[in-house]
């Protein structure tokens, strides 16, 4: 281990200079009566429209061995979608840190950053006590006590010349970095505990904060993380439609037939008691956190969320209504008539 961190580069990032970012959220999950491959081209096809539509970014969700989402590796889809597209950045929420090694990551995130200019963003989590842990062999611990370590070496991978390495979890002989991104890719931490929070701080890294909490909760985590002007990250389920009533109707109606079978995909790698979660009322909670509503609901939400909270970089999950044509037409519909609004209304 080579004491402290490198200091990252302060260059800015190609395409980057929006005062208020939005982008949507991907988790690519397999609907009813839908096969993987259906599931991976819709969500190809939705990072597309969304380019088209005037978001900023596209995030990508990983999982394993579950139909909550399709997608085992981020990065691999993260390339395709990239080589797709032309502006928009693309990143990962997440890569699960304690099921991969942190040095393999690294590389990876590297060479797509290089292969697009600049337009790769990669988010890191600790992931869960699920059985990709066993899969893998990394094994409990690594998710249990592994993280800040994890976490330190891909950092310092991406901000050095050269390695070496002597912890508890890795341990390794100098080595080059290659590909080496002069500007490394932008890391986020997603963030679901004050512990982590704290991690995050002291590394100087912005937040990725999900969608089970509301303004008031993530600005108490902006709070405890301390670091004026970092650019945390707010994640939301946006669903748009011409009233509020047929916009909860939606989703109430669709969001837990693919939910409820995605979440039995959770498995504890230790058989530890996981409480059930009922489908639908998460989706009711949802609709009262998040931009689900008219146009103007949707605006007044986001809005809100960045008075609030000061986050200025807000992602949306716009797959929930459950079909290929929802998820493309919510995309369209929140890129036409409701982003130029936010925009409008945040200085």
């Amino acid at each position: 281990m080579n004491g402290s961190l490198p200091e990252c580069s302060t260059v800015p990032y190609v395409g980057y200079d929006q005062k208020v970012r939005f982008g949507i959220f991907l988790l690519a999950a397999r609907f009813p009566h839908q096969d993987d491959a259906a599931a991976l081209a819709r969500t190809v096809e939705a990072a597309v429209t969304a380019e088209q539509s005037g978001f900023d970014d596209v995030w990508l969700a990983e999982h394993h061995f579950m139909s909550y989402g399709v997608v085992p590796s981020a990065t691999v889809l993260a390339g395709h979608i990239l080589a797709l597209t032309h502006r928009v950045h693309v990143g990962t929420a997440v890569s699960v840190l304690s099921n991969q090694h942190p040095v393999a990551l690294a590389e990876q995130a590297a060479l797509l950053s290089l292969l697009s200019q600049g337009r790769f963003r990669l988010g890191v989590g600790r992931g869960g006590p699920w059985r990709d842990l066993e899969v893998f062999g990394t094994g409990l611990p690594r998710y249990e006590d592994g993280f800040a370590e994890s976490l330190d070496l891909l950092l310092t991978w991406l901000r050095s010349d050269r390695v070496a390495w002597s912890g508890e979890q890795f341990r390794f002989r100098e080595v080059p970095v290659v590909p080496r991104a002069p500007v490394p890719p932008p890391v986020a931490v997603a963030c679901t505990s004050a512990a982590t929070e704290a991690l995050a701080a002291e590394r100087g890294l912005p937040m990725l904060l999900g969608m089970h909490t509301g303004a008031e909760e993530k600005a108490a985590a902006v709070a405890r993380h301390g670091l004026p002007g970092t650019p945390h990250i707010s994640t939301h389920v946006a669903q748009v439609a011409d009233t509020r009533e047929e916009a909860v109707k939606t989703l109430l109606d669709e969001m837990p037939r693919w939910l409820g079978p995605g979440l039995d995909g959770y498995v504890p790698v230790d058989d530890r008691p996981r409480p059930p979660r009922d489908p639908l009322a998460y989706t009711r909670q949802m609709c009262d956190l998040h931009p689900v509503g008219s146009p103007d609901d949707c605006v007044e939400s986001l809005v809100t969320t960045v008075e609030r909270t000061g986050i200025r970089h807000l992602i949306l999950l716009v797959e929930a209504a459950g079909s290929h044509h929802a998820t493309l037409e919510n995309i369209t519909r929140l890129g036409a008539e409701v982003l130029p609004k936010a925009r409008a209304a945040l200085p």
